[in-house]
């Protein structure tokens, strides 16, 4: 059955795949070659970097307005922008554990904080995909209209292009 929160579901199936590498990095760590774990580094970090962080803008600027309306509160998705909060902390942690990886070859001291870190992003991604799926999705299929929904991701488009346009992506 089609719904009106069908691009955001089929958004988040495509990105499912990138979520497992993070934990399937996180596993391999100490078991693949240095070169294999720096560039699966640099595509896990380059996937939350420039693709998960403008995902996130976009549903901090039309998403979570959207619900927070329906709610009636406007408190009502502060978990969720706290979950962003957390991921950009992994984001810029694994940013400086990334760089320490490129100049130097991997350290036993290392392994440990960057399986942590890739673990808990993993994690956390998860669960909030989990939530915005059981929860908030559902609230708006039947809160929605189609066209209140068409505004709602053409204004999550336009936020996550401004996202990729500030990080100089396109």
């Amino acid at each position: 059955m089609e719904t009106l929160t069908q691009p955001l579901r089929e958004e988040h199936k495509e990105l499912l795949p990138y979520i497992e590498r993070i934990r399937q990095l996180a596993e391999t760590i100490d078991q693949v070659s240095i070169s294999d774990l720096r560039q699966g580094l640099e595509k896990v970090y380059h996937f939350l970097a420039h693709h998960l962080g403008p995902h996130a803008e976009a549903e901090e600027a039309a998403l979570y307005p959207a619900v927070q309306r329906l709610l009636g509160c406007s408190e009502a998705t502060q978990t969720m922008s706290r979950d962003h909060v957390e991921i950009r902390g992994y984001i810029e942690e694994l940013a400086t554990l990334r760089q320490h990886l490129m100049e130097a070859d991997l350290k036993s001291e290392q392994i440990e904080p960057l399986r942590r870190v890739l673990y808990g992003v993993y994690a956390l991604i998860k669960v909030h995909f989990a939530k915005e799926e059981e929860i908030y999705l559902p609230l708006l299929d039947r809160g929605l209209t189609s066209e209140t929904a068409q505004e709602m991701f053409a204004a999550m488009e336009a936020a996550a292009h401004r996202a990729k346009h500030a990080a100089g992506l396109r």
